[in-house]
């Protein structure tokens, strides 16, 4: 490139959405595009580590000073943020124009007002998709008007997707208040402005839908796995971590050290899933019962929920506030995971190959279990009860199956980390999207 681009990347304020949009920051500087990270002012300021190379701006969601909390509730949230979100932006941009002058603002789709803006001041757009193609489709569906809401059928035929059934669909189509729903429908009021719609996952995983929407929006590409390099290709050692995180403490990985190959079963439902103290009480009666070793992970916040009898650390499992997931992941004492099934987990149980049970809490989750064991067959479903929790037996049931046998989730997990690994490699399907998003960043 004679002259490097800059890339302002718009990121919504959240963990899961900021990890993988950063970490396709970090493959456009690889590419030699400069790049600008945009969030709010109350995320930033409660940041412990920023990823060193990247600059950051921020923009007011109206509550710089307590976030998504000062408002009081996430309708509340929005109506401010999206009052004054767009201004901020605007205002960013037009202190920029100069010297730093942004070529290109790639957003996060769940920003939809961003096109708009970027689009006054002349700029190319890139739209981020953080979930998987078949939940986009779903979403893209009710906002054609082709699914009609409430959900009134049983099951579901869309096009290039398997089939849909009430209990596979995201959880936001069975409460009574769809500001949820609306909002993540509303995504796709502004996405045919974009000079790119970019996917964080890769076409061999998605092949069908990815065919199909690429007749219906051109300018589709898939950019992922985004996750760290290191756990894909083993060359970039300095690529072991998204490079943002709002927490600093890791004690596990000595513990792990000392298990066998394949003997400990990890937990991990994530940074926002809140199950009830019921719940709770049957997974952790399960892991002392079964016969594997487990490492749990429960947010400080959840701690209070496990029985009080439960010990934190002992031979047989440690339980821990928050560790490095990919880290874990990789490990090769780790021989399942039971999962939330969020998409950014989901993604990176594919990647390192490892056999997943799925027990999903809302949003996407559903349809990502759906994937994980009926499409992808990687895994297994722990099914609820008429209360809709998952009990002690049935669980033990299903990390058995894995443990102790089932060679083809086993192979099936294999055979998904050589894809992703593959489309990321040199002359790969998404190391040669990005690449030609690149090229034609430095040419508009």
């Amino acid at each position: 490139m004679a002259t490097r681009a800059h890339c302002l990347v718009l990121a919504y304020p959240s963990q899961g959405h900021i990890n993988p949009i950063l970490q396709f920051s970090k493959l456009l500087q690889q590419q030699g595009v400069r790049i600008t990270l945009v969030t709010t002012r109350f995320y930033y300021n409660n940041l412990k580590t920023m990823h060193p190379s990247i600059a950051v701006e921020t923009i007011s969601d109206g509550f710089d000073n307590g976030g998504p909390k000062e408002a009081g509730g996430f309708k509340a949230y929005l109506a401010r943020f999206w009052q004054v979100g767009p201004l901020t932006f605007s205002e960013l941009l037009e202190k920029l124009d100069g010297s730093k002058h942004v070529d290109c603002v790639v957003y996060d789709t769940f920003f939809n007002w961003a096109p708009e803006v970027a689009k006054r001041f002349g700029i190319v757009v890139a739209a981020y998709l953080t979930q998987n193609m078949v939940v986009n489709s779903i979403y893209y569906h009710v906002h054609l008007g082709k699914l009609q809401v409430p959900l009134k059928e049983h099951e579901f035929s869309l096009p290039a997707m398997p089939k849909l059934y009430l209990e596979d669909m995201p959880s936001f189509f069975f409460v009574e208040d769809f500001t949820y729903l609306d909002f993540l429908v509303s995504q796709f009021s502004s996405i045919d402005k974009a000079d790119w719609i970019l996917c964080n996952t890769f076409y061999e995983l998605d092949k069908e839908i990815a065919d199909w929407i690429v007749k219906v929006w051109p300018q589709f590409k898939t950019i992922g796995p985004n996750i760290p390099s290191f756990f894909l290709d083993k060359q970039r050692k300095d690529d072991q971590d998204y490079g943002v995180t709002e927490f600093k403490i890791e004690e596990c990985m000595e513990w792990l050290d000392d298990k066998p190959k394949g003997s400990v079963v990890y937990v991990s439902f994530g940074s926002l899933a809140s199950f009830g103290e019921e719940q709770m009480e049957e997974v952790a009666c399960c892991l002392r019962e079964c016969s594997s070793y487990f490492l749990w992970v429960v947010r400080a916040s959840e701690e209070t929920k496990l029985p009080k009898d439960f010990e934190k650390k002992t031979e047989k499992g440690l339980v821990v506030t928050w560790c490095s997931q990919l880290k874990v992941l990789a490990h090769e004492a780790v021989g399942c995971f039971v999962t939330h099934c969020g998409w950014n987990s989901t993604l990176e149980t594919l990647c390192l190959g490892v056999p997943t049970v799925a027990i999903p809490y809302w949003s996407d989750q559903s349809i990502n279990a759906k994937l994980l064991s009926e499409v992808w067959k990687v895994g297994t479903r722990a099914l609820v009860d008429e209360k809709k929790v998952v009990q002690r037996e049935t669980l033990q049931h299903c990390i058995n199956e894995i443990m102790d046998g089932s060679k083809e989730m086993k192979n099936n997990a294999i055979r998904w980390r050589t894809s992703a690994v593959r489309a990321v490699a040199e002359g790969g399907s998404s190391y040669e999207n990005i690449k030609e998003f690149v090229n034609n960043l430095s040419h508009s």
